[in-house]
């Protein structure tokens, strides 16, 4: 491993505001606490929250590295105190607190995992934020078995890719809504039994003529307006996921569906959640997803990459929806 240099070129939020904001920096290189590994960054994703942390919509937590950015791929290049499994050189793939867009970035050793052979480093990058989130939400607290209906909102992205092929890996059927045509032959090519237009007609009327009876598992991204539609969409005993609110935290419930029909409501995000629970989260990941990414059975997907420098392209991109899957941010040559 080359010298670990003192400074480093990170991407910092200026003041909370538009892709504008984003600027390249030169900052201190983070040093590795105790359980913690130093990872040089060669890729990292770009998700819906650090767009949101941007706009000074998502506050970072106080522990968190101001620097956003969630996931990433790269080499350990030094290990803290207590860190046991890994060694410098290991190539991993980690959910990090923050700090993601830059050369170095600190995660805490439990939320690693080994990057999945046969993966670039952008592939690689893809995975921890998108796979912790559809396993802890479908998995975890969905429950979603074989042989159930689970519609995903958002099916085109990041987190819809990922939910369609966890979701018919466990043998579940899945509907999903779409802003396109693309959009849902692209579903349909992931595995989507059915996928919704959304601009093309109501898509809870078109899902009733699907599934009369409803749904076993909603994932929503959305919100606002998709709440009660969702609500009444769900089966007898239906689980109501909720992981974002794209279209507003607010919204007119009518309870009266929930308690008739046993509904269960659930909510979670990631990043507040403790250090503990999310290396229970990386284990359930390592135990359940890592043999269908071996398997190829989950697979990441692409859409466009930007460089260290180019932040701010990459979040014009994601805020424009057009994407068809991740968009990840090259650092450095693997």
């Amino acid at each position: 491993m080359p010298a670990i240099p003192s400074q480093m070129r990170g991407v910092e939020v200026t003041a909370p505001g538009g892709p504008e904001v984003l600027a390249e920096v030169s900052l201190a290189t983070p040093t590795a606490g105790a359980e913690e590994v130093l990872i040089r960054v060669l890729a990292a994703g770009v998700n819906r929250p650090d767009c949101l942390q941007r706009a000074g919509h998502y506050p970072v937590p106080p522990d968190a590295s101001p620097l956003p950015g969630l996931e990433v791929a790269g080499e350990v290049v030094a290990a803290g105190e207590g860190v046991t499994r890994w060694r410098v050189g290991d190539r991993v793939v980690a959910l990090t607190h923050g700090g993601g867009y830059a050369e170095y970035c600190v995660a805490d050793a439990g939320h690693c995992l080994p990057w999945p052979e046969g993966l670039s480093a952008v592939e690689a990058a893809s995975l921890p934020e998108t796979c912790f989130t559809v396993h802890y939400n479908l998995v975890e607290r969905g429950r979603l078995a074989a042989g159930e209906r689970v519609l995903v909102h958002g099916g085109s992205s990041g987190i819809g890719t990922t939910a369609i092929q966890v979701a018919r890996a466990l043998g579940a059927e899945v509907a999903t809504t779409a802003g396109s045509a693309a959009k849902c032959d692209y579903c349909r090519e992931l595995g989507a039994n059915h996928a919704l237009n959304y601009k093309d007609g109501d898509w809870e009327e078109a899902l009733r003529g699907i599934y009369p009876e409803g749904v076993d598992v909603v994932l929503d991204m959305v919100g606002g307006p998709y709440v009660m539609k969702n609500v009444r969409s769900l089966a007898a005993d239906g689980r109501y996921c909720m992981i974002a609110f794209l279209m507003g935290p607010k919204a007119e419930v009518n309870f009266g569906h929930v308690l008739t029909r046993r509904l269960t409501i659930t909510g979670s995000t990631l990043r507040t959640q403790s250090v503990a629970a999310k290396r229970a989260i990386a284990a359930a990941v390592e135990r359940d997803l890592w043999p269908l990414v071996a398997a190829g059975r989950l697979r990441t997907h692409i859409h466009a990459t930007f460089s260290l420098a180019e932040a701010a392209r990459a979040h014009e991109l994601m805020e424009s929806s057009a994407h068809l899957g991740k968009i990840v941010l090259e650092v450095a040559p693997a």
